[in-house]
């Protein structure tokens, strides 16, 4: 990967290593532009995240290391946001940053890709279930608050699956993010997870591609030696999906990159 925008830093409290560690590992790895985007506060689910009075320890940390290594790497700042109606706050949403990714972790308040609560799978309509996440991608989409779309298709990280066509499902949400003008990060986190694939899969890329949505990369690094792991999966998954550019952010406008 040439560009990395979704990574964590130790402050989020599930994560682990020094910013240091996460930059150095990106420049041994020919990264060229390297994204912290932790999780952003909120007074619910607090502690999986930083809190709001540690944004400005996490702000200039990050802008110290951007200054720090500036000869090696382009560091960006950005906040992964959970879209989760009542609980998004204007700070963050105006934070002075390169980007924002917005991303559904919850459906009506169950954090379905915490395994604490992976129990709840049993008991629910798995169809309703995966409808229910994209309607909440698209109501991100729609919100025009967000710069790109974390980990797309989350809900299947347990690997339980829909009867319907994941593609006929997401497609709302697909045509919102486009009219949003947001970007879709291949997030190889999944590679990680029980489901062993990216975010989103191949078939869900190529419709992405038809609707001409820029993407970007991710390791959703929560250790410093996850930094780049499978970055030659998801290279080849963009290209196979017709793709040979993406994009990054600085004061949350579009640049595009070749890779």
């Amino acid at each position: 990967m040439i560009v990395d925008l979704h990574n964590h830093t130790k402050l989020c409290n599930h994560a682990e290593g020094e910013i240091s560690q996460y930059i150095e590992k990106a420049i041994a790895s020919n990264i060229k532009y390297f994204g912290f985007a932790e999780h952003a506060p909120m007074h619910f689910d607090e502690k999986y995240r930083i809190s709001f009075e540690q944004m400005q320890e996490y702000e200039t940390t990050v802008l110290e290391a951007k200054q720090r290594y500036k000869s090696e790497i382009e560091i960006l700042l950005g906040y992964e946001v959970d879209y989760l109606k009542g609980y998004m706050d204007k700070r963050v949403l105006d934070a002075d940053v390169d980007y924002l990714i917005g991303s559904v972790h919850f459906i009506e308040e169950w954090g379905f890709d915490n395994p604490e609560f992976i129990g709840t799978y049993e008991n629910q309509d798995i169809d309703l279930i995966w409808q229910k996440y994209f309607d909440a991608i698209e109501e991100m989409a729609k919100s025009n608050l967000f710069d790109i779309v974390g980990h797309l298709d989350l809900i299947k990280i347990f690997k339980y699956m829909p009867n319907r066509d994941i593609n006929e499902i997401a497609k709302n949400a697909l045509l919102a993010i486009k009219e949003a003008g947001m970007s879709v990060e291949i997030n190889v986190a999944g590679f990680r997870k029980p489901i062993g694939e990216a975010y989103p899969s191949l078939s869900l890329l190529r419709e992405i591609k038809k609707l001409d949505i820029p993407i970007t990369f991710a390791s959703d690094a929560h250790k410093p030696e996850q930094v780049n792991l499978y970055s030659d999966e998801a290279t080849q998954m963009a290209r196979s999906a017709g793709y040979s550019e993406c994009v990054l952010y600085r004061k949350r406008k579009k640049v595009f990159i070749k890779f």
